[in-house]
């Protein structure tokens, strides 16, 4: 497992509903995963109530600030669909199978799966959307920035075709 696989798991509960299964995790989550105790300490002091709230009114209206990957890459168009077979495919060929609770485009999926297998192959691939929605979170002032950076910094850079 690669060193970072403990951040990519903490991360998934943190861009999940916020539920008391986060609260009860948050001390151990602050421990083990340094790089979110910015997000660990906004929800501990946060009531339960508004940290959902918030969750809510960040992910739960607009795209502007989706967790579903395909949208970054795709949009809305007709291709959405091979994407999510593609990416039920790439957890297949891990020896998992994608549980039909969420689209197994989801962020926090995505996390989990990188966490469980060590394979960062769809979050690189993926890597211009995340730094996207990283930007989007951060100008709205919202302490799932944190989350996104942490992830972000532990892939690649994103290589622009451009040479100084």
């Amino acid at each position: 497992m690669p060193s970072d696989s403990v951040l990519y798991q903490a991360a998934a509960l943190c861009l999940t509903y916020p539920d008391d299964d986060l609260i009860a995790r948050l001390p151990l989550l602050r421990e083990a995963a340094p790089q979110l105790r910015t997000f660990a300490d906004h929800a501990a002091v946060t009531p339960p109530r508004e940290l959902a709230a918030h969750y809510v009114q960040v992910f739960g209206f607009k795209n502007r600030h989706g967790l579903y990957l395909r949208w970054w890459h795709d949009g809305d168009s007709r291709r959405r669909d091979m994407c999510l077979v593609r990416f039920k495919d790439v957890y297949r060929a891990h020896g998992l199978e994608f549980s039909e609770e969420e689209l197994p485009d989801f962020l926090p999926a995505v996390l989990e799966f990188t966490a469980r297998t060590g394979d960062t192959g769809l979050l690189t691939e993926y890597r211009d959307g995340l730094e996207q929605l990283r930007t989007r979170l951060t100008d709205y002032g919202t302490p799932y920035a944190a989350v996104l950076d942490a992830v972000c910094a532990t892939l690649p850079t994103v290589w622009t075709g451009m040479r100084s």
